[in-house]
């Protein structure tokens, strides 16, 4: 039986030419799709870092919209109203590029007679993966924003976004939303599977759900969405590092040199790259001695760990050797920047690594000196980090069960028969994705993420904003 939907089209707001214009003069990637929804509102709402968030505005009775009576006057605007669902709904939007869409969420309690944030239990659906399972919300306006960020790969038609109460006694809301065509070079299908000493290849990557849990610029300051061309924020690595010994911190003051086929603005921004945390030798020996992050992480799940480098700090070219390591294994030996950065200083290039995270509560990422390592010269450097849950068997990012059960697990009579009906289901998809990866796991080739081929700058790309409408259903 078909879970039951009737669709209720909510009225928006065009984008106006203005908005359009600063998000171009602004950003040097322009996407093809972008979708900036102010849920519960009926004005729009502008960032200063030009994006510009319109009205989710509904006549359904289905739906209710809050506003903050007492908002904080630091608070930006998205956060002082919300949507309300009693019951499942779901937003649609027509996807005119095809590939990986980001999806941001933006989550903010407030005070309300009408609603208590601690009933707020529901779960979020991105086109058939579960993506999050919210339990006791209960901000209540206290604790800052919760914003969770996803790489959702959408081949033609829709990109659907489900809010499901788990009970009729809760509720499911959103503040705002955000989908956004992503670069072709964001996400690339091959990574390097590194266990138990082993390095192969990994494909069928970009069609996996990804949620980025951590996203760090090593050695700078916090980048703002401000100075991100995809709008993203990148924290200090303070609270991560778990070495300090033997190693610097370096900025550097001229330009990030952008190679096609290499790191864009769009994989890492210039504030990024032009600061690092590095090892360097200071007369005739290597220093015994590694640079390690830590990372928390949630057992159950693979991560893909990509991460950023960018010698600005060497005198000359063929001086920088050192290994990497993910999870204590040796991931690259002797790694080469030069070479990576096709014989360019302050070049940038990137690597991605997916893991196990099986029986961990903690992910870790370490550079050191090689065998190849010089004398004399930098023996390991980082920029920046990035850290992304993969979906696991059953297409979940945040739980053990399938989209399908969620969805026919709301309360409406008959649920014991369906249930492990639905059970079944997700047993068998869960088999059919096992089988699947392992026999990508079969594949000797090892993949570096786009190696730079030609040292010509990477182009600005241009696209246009397109509007669609959002579905509530019942």
């Amino acid at each position: 039986m078909a879970f039951p939907y009737t669709n209720l089209t909510l009225f928006l707001s065009l984008l106006s030419l203005s908005t359009l214009s600063l998000a171009l003069s602004l950003s040097a990637f322009s996407p093809v799709d972008i979708y900036l929804f102010d849920c519960g509102s009926t004005v729009d709402s502008t960032f200063d870092d030009g994006r510009r968030f319109v009205p989710d505005s509904s006549t359904s009775a289905r739906s209710v919209s809050l506003r903050n009576q007492n908002p904080n006057p630091n608070s930006p605007q998205i956060y002082q109203t919300a949507r309300v669902f009693r019951r499942p709904s779901k937003y649609e939007f027509q996807i005119h590029d095809p590939g990986t869409q980001m999806v941001r969420l933006h989550f903010q309690g407030f005070n309300s007679c009408n609603f208590d944030w601690n009933s707020a239990q529901f779960q979020v659906l991105v086109n058939g993966f579960v993506v999050l399972k919210v339990n006791n919300f209960g901000f209540g306006g206290v604790l800052g924003p919760m914003i969770k960020e996803y790489l959702i790969w959408v081949g033609t038609g829709k990109l659907v976004i489900r809010f499901v109460p788990d009970k009729k006694s809760s509720f499911a809301f959103v503040n705002a939303i955000e989908v956004v065509s992503a670069p072709k070079d964001l996400v690339a299908d091959t990574a390097m599977y590194v266990s138990d000493g082993k390095v192969v290849g990994f494909d069928g990557l970009a069609k996996q759900a990804l949620q980025v849990v951590h996203r760090v610029n090593v050695g700078g300051h916090k980048v703002t969405p401000f100075n991100d061309s995809l709008w993203r924020t990148w924290i200090t690595d303070e609270e991560f590092f778990d070495s300090g010994f033997g190693s610097e911190r370096v900025y550097f003051g001229g330009r990030i040199k952008y190679q096609d086929g290499g790191a864009s603005r769009e994989v890492g921004p210039d504030n990024v790259y032009n600061s690092a945390r590095l090892i360097r030798s200071t007369n005739a020996s290597i220093p015994n001695v590694n640079m390690t992050w830590v990372f928390p992480a949630v057992g159950g799940y693979k991560y893909l760990v990509r991460m950023h480098f960018c010698d600005f700090a060497s005198t000359s070219l063929g001086l920088l050797y050192f290994n990497v390591y993910v999870n204590g294994n040796l991931a690259y030996e002797d790694l080469d920047l030069s070479k990576a950065a096709n014989y360019m200083l302050a070049s940038p290039f990137y690597a991605d690594f997916v893991v196990d995270g099986d029986d961990l509560d903690s992910l870790t990422v370490s550079v050191g000196p090689s065998n190849a390592s010089v004398p004399y010269a930098i023996d390991g450097i980082l920029n920046g980090i990035e850290i992304m849950k993969l979906n696991n068997s059953v297409g979940s990012l945040d739980g053990e069960h399938c989209a399908e059960w969620v969805l026919r697990s709301w309360p409406r009579g008959h649920v014991s028969l369906l249930v492990p009906l639905v059970a079944a289901a997700c047993v068998l998809l869960s088999l059919s994705m096992v089988t699947r990866r392992r026999i990508m796991r079969k594949k000797e080739s090892v993949a570096w993420t786009k190696l730079p081929v030609d040292v010509s700058e990477v182009n600005a790309k241009h696209g246009n904003i397109h509007q669609s409408d959002i579905l509530e259903s019942t």
